[in-house]
């Protein structure tokens, strides 16, 4: 999945990584796509081939299993819940995304928690990156973490900077009143 705002992208250095392979790489736009929690839907797929038509659920794996987040694709049916709730629900649960939470390019797996969100394979062979992901891995040298921000009032608006003692230490990311996620750097804060 990717936003469609950084699809074109995402096709491009796919197809930079293809060489010799006889694999076709295309943009297949998705214009409805719904998350789904709790008991909304029925039974949850994990190995599936989605696809525009398909309304097959998927479960979102970032998610603890007992939430039962599921993502739909090609559903019309109408939604009970708001994005609002949606994003409520992502951030308790420190689910980080690209472009609301940190801008793609600008963050390590591991700043964005993938590393335990089952986003990075850690025994798989080469992949771009492989190196730096590995050696923070193994080494526990992740500077940045995403954290889960709690406050008594609503907290500020996404992208304000956080300081301890007048020294930036992070950003803020998604807001949801007085909870929010947050890219740190955990040895300041």
């Amino acid at each position: 999945d990717s936003r469609s705002s950084v699809a074109d992208d995402l096709v491009r250095r796919l197809m930079l990584y293809r060489l010799r392979a006889k694999a076709d790489i295309a943009k297949q736009d998705q214009y409805v796509v719904r998350a789904a929690w709790g008991d909304e839907s029925g039974a949850s797929s994990v190995d599936s081939n989605a696809s525009a038509t398909d309304s097959t659920p998927l479960t979102d794996s970032r998610f603890p299993a007992d939430r039962q987040v599921r993502r739909l694709y090609g559903s019309d049916r109408a939604s009970d819940a708001s994005k609002a709730e949606w994003e409520r629900l992502r951030i308790v649960n420190g689910i980080a995304e690209s472009g609301s939470d940190y801008d793609l390019g600008d963050a390590f797996p591991h700043d964005v928690l993938l590393d335990q969100l089952g986003g990075v394979g850690f025994k798989k062979g080469c992949y771009v990156g492989q190196e730096v992901v590995s050696r923070m891995q193994h080494r526990g040298t992740a500077r940045r973490r995403l954290l889960l921000v709690a406050a008594a009032a609503d907290l500020p608006a996404p992208r304000t900077d956080l300081t301890v003692d007048g020294k930036p230490v992070g950003v803020l990311g998604s807001v949801a009143g007085a909870h929010g996620l947050a890219i740190c750097r955990i040895d300041k804060v």
